[in-house]
């Protein structure tokens, strides 16, 4: 018979304290016996359980008397090493009613047994604790081939399964709240996410605190509106919850023994018993929005408030003071938007309106105007003024009715009426009047518009601004080459192609060439003028024809409009549909537009022979895009002074280069080099850095005056301004520096003839020693009317 000790020793081989305990374990004071008398299949089982790394236990006999391994030790908790040699209902009385059935199957000896993440409540610490196991029992068969016990491989799924569920409820929280629009909707969409995770959150209460700063409940999961721990407002006298530590102090509080604070009426969640603990977590205001607030969670009753636990109720609370923050931010953009929205409407409306009555005066402005000009016996000068201003007012006239037309369009007042129409020929009609303008400026206008099978439903009012617009901003920025036009039958429409071989917009700026006022910087034009609606108006026109309008354009390689228009009726309004013809073109909108394109155009007055003839008067240099305004200040100006004129600020530099003005006279806003840069240049040469420069601008007001002051300009001329004012300016700044120049010859002079003044100053600054040379080169006089001798003691100031 083999000993009691050496049998122990030999089935409970190893190192591991748990085979230490069980080799000392007085084996024969339980049901199975003395080790020795063990039959062979259990010491076969328990030689394979305890060296295996797997978490395993045995359970033998009627009892099944617990056996397990070292690696079981985790999951066994507080009751390693007391379980050991104890009935397995005894070990785990508290999941008995689980376990029972499934050991019942497996020692039937038939089959084993297996679930996946079981939730057992177990005691491992002394306390009921939410496990998750994948387990299986296997029947052991005795020496008879019967069952004899069972034996369990585990895997403790807990962490997994409780990370895995919080995990969910944080992403369905990021999914439910993104987009939110107001803090009401991330309340009630957090608490919808809330509810679906019962387990963490038996019950919860949000509270946000309001303009007032009163906590207000803003939401509710598991409990029910009027319950004690859910009062609808909370203060510092009758609050159930801590307030001071969330509030100023930004820290989580725990509240426990709900059951003496709430009796026993909380929500269970998805537990047999209510929690027994809560906390308040603060909801902190994230950047400079949000809402501060708090959120009262209970806890679950069957896991401790440890790291783990913190760690999620935080990332869950800074998910939600993230989504109230983010729907602050845009609600705050949101009345930004509609007040902007508001001021675009009053803005509108006082265009609409303003537009409306401009076009009266203006009417009644270029009829004696026009009536006046056909006067065969009208002065030559006064003609000229008249011109000037009848050509500025069809200018007006225009600007007025893009306004017109854009706030119209803006307030979805613009009604059309389409009509069909020989678009090819409309086009080329509308088109011509723009070719006496192409022949001057030596470009070519092409115009390849054949006959279409069908005609094309087109507003004809609206297609003329749409033609003069993208010809006369063809026009603008062409100067070498032409402009071409084209029409082509695509599968389901008409495609117009408005092209020319001029600079190009730069491939950052197309996304924006149809935003209104938007305006290209650096873009070389023969003009500056304008107002950034045209192309705006001209996509907004192509929308209410149903049609799209796109661009292509490269630097130095031209630009293409390219528009597309439906074909047949379909796509337009019934009731802004007529079979009937609309009236002729509007002669007095196209001279308008060809009017200003021609003012565009280079003089013919020969500027260099100007420069060149011999100057008797003080000569002044005039730099303005605008050809009536340099012919208004020239005849103003030309009475008194040489004026030459040029188009702009890189002219003006070749003028300077070419022959020294008395005065620069220069516009703000103009094309190529602007009056800003023309001013820099001048300051920054040694030979130009004292001209005076006089800016003249329509930007009013202090801020624009200062501006050009502080660049160095002698004066600022706010257009309009009358022909007193400008010739004041003019004088005064001449004036000076006809003073200043006089002044400098004079100590000049003095430097070359008279002798060197000499002095030393003491620590006072004052001198102790006069030149005899300068004493006798002045006779005395200056000396004595200064009230010295000679060496005495006098201030450099003095002198």
């Amino acid at each position: 018979m083999q000993s009691k000790d050496s049998a122990a020793a030999e089935l409970f081989a190893g190192r591991g304290e748990t085979a230490e305990y069980m080799r000392q374990l007085p084996w024969e004071t339980t049901s199975l016996g003395a080790v020795e008398t063990w039959p062979q299949s259990l010491k076969t089982a328990i030689r394979i359980m305890m060296t295996s790394r797997q978490p395993i236990w045995i359970g033998w006999g009627p009892d099944l008397i617990y056996l397990y391994n070292d690696a079981y030790k985790p999951i066994i908790g507080g009751r390693h090493p007391w379980a050991l040699g104890k009935p397995t209902k005894e070990v785990w009385r508290e999941i008995w009613p689980e376990i029972a059935p499934m050991l019942a199957t497996a020692m039937s000896g038939t089959e084993g047994t297996y679930v996946e993440e079981q939730l057992l409540i177990m005691e491992r610490n002394g306390y009921p604790e939410e496990t998750y196991y994948t387990f299986s029992y296997s029947p052991i068969p005795d020496d008879n081939n019967n069952a004899g016990g069972i034996i369990c491989a585990n895997t403790d799924d807990t962490q997994r399964v409780i990370g895995e569920r919080q995990l969910a409820l944080l992403r369905h929280l990021a999914a439910q709240t993104a987009g939110t629009q107001s803090w009401q909707e991330v309340c009630e969409r957090s608490i919808s996410a809330l509810t679906t995770n019962q387990h963490d959150l038996p019950f919860v209460a949000l509270y946000l605190e309001d303009p007032s700063g009163q906590l207000m409940l803003a939401g509710l999961a598991g409990l029910e509106f009027g319950h004690a721990a859910a009062p609808p407002v909370l203060d510092f006298d009758s609050s159930p919850w801590p307030l001071a530590k969330p509030l100023y102090e930004h820290r989580a509080e725990v509240v426990d023994d709900l059951a003496r604070l709430f009796g026993g009426d909380l929500p269970c969640g998805a537990w047999r018993e209510p929690p027994h603990s809560a906390v308040v977590l603060p909801l902190t205001p994230t950047g400079e929005t949000g809402r501060t607030g708090m959120l009262v969670v209970g806890l679950n009753p069957f896991r401790l408030y440890d790291g783990n636990y913190r760690g999620f109720l935080n990332l869950l609370t800074g998910q939600i003071s993230a989504a109230l923050a983010n729907a602050q931010a845009y609600e705050e953009e949101r009345r930004r938007a509609e007040a902007l929205a508001e001021i675009d409407k009053a803005k509108t409306i006082f265009f609409s309106n303003v537009s409306h009555e401009f076009r009266t005066p203006l009417t009644l402005m270029l009829g004696p105007l026009q009536q006046a000009l056909e006067n065969a016996q009208l002065p030559e000068v006064v003609r000229t003024d008249l011109d000037a201003a009848h050509r500025n007012g069809l200018r007006l006239l225009k600007l007025v009715n893009s306004l017109l037309d854009f706030s119209r369009v803006e307030a979805g007042r613009m009604q059309a009426l389409f009509t069909p129409e020989d678009l090819p020929t409309l086009t080329a009609d509308l088109a011509s009047n723009f070719r006496s303008a192409c022949e001057r400026a030596g470009l070519t206008l092409s115009i390849d518009c054949p006959p279409l099978a069908e005609p094309v439903y087109v507003d004809r009012d609206m297609w003329e601004k749409i033609v003069f617009n993208l010809l006369s901003n063809a026009f603008k920025f062409t100067f070498n080459g032409g402009i071409s036009i084209r029409i082509r039958t695509l599968d389901r429409c008409i495609e117009i192609l408005f092209s020319d071989t001029g600079v190009g917009i730069p491939e950052a700026d197309l996304p924006h060439v149809f935003e209104r006022f938007r305006r290209i910087e650096e873009s070389h034009g023969r003009s500056h003028e304008g107002t950034g609606i045209g192309l705006a108006l001209v996509r907004e026109l192509v929308r209410l024809h149903g049609g799209t309008i796109d661009v292509t354009s490269s630097r130095s390689a031209g630009t293409c409009f390219a528009i597309r228009l439906p074909r047949g009726n379909q796509h337009l309004p019934a009731e802004q549909v007529s079979t009937g013809r609309f009236q002729s073109t509007s002669a007095i909108r196209a001279q308008a537009f060809v009017e200003e394109a021609l003012r565009w155009l280079p003089e013919s007055a020969s500027t260099a022979a100007e420069a060149a003839a011999p100057i008797s008067r003080q000569r002044i240099l005039l730099a303005d895009d605008n050809a009536d305004m340099r012919h208004y200040i020239q005849r103003i100006l030309a009475d008194l002074y040489e004026v030459v004129a040029v188009a702009d600020g890189e002219a003006a530099l070749a003028q300077v280069a070419i022959q020294r003005p008395d005065l620069v006279l220069s516009d703000v806003m103009m094309p190529r080099l602007d009056g800003f840069g023309l001013l820099k240049a001048l300051k920054a040469n040694e030979e130009t850095r004292d001209l005076p420069v006089i800016l003249l601008s329509a930007r009013a007001g202090d801020e624009a005056e200062i501006e050009g002051l502080d660049a160095g300009a002698d004066a600022y001329l706010i257009k309009p301004f009358n022909a007193r004012e400008l010739k004041a300016r003019v004088r005064a700044v001449l004036a000076k520096e006809e003073a200043r120049r006089e002044q400098e010859n004079h100590f000049r002079i003095i430097a070359d003839n008279a002798p060197t003044i000499l002095w030393t100053t003491d620590a006072d600054g004052v001198c102790t020693y006069l030149s005899r040379q300068w004493y006798e080169f002045t006779g005395g006089t200056a000396a004595q009317d200064l009230g010295f001798g000679w060496l005495e003691r006098v201030h450099p100031g003095d002198l």
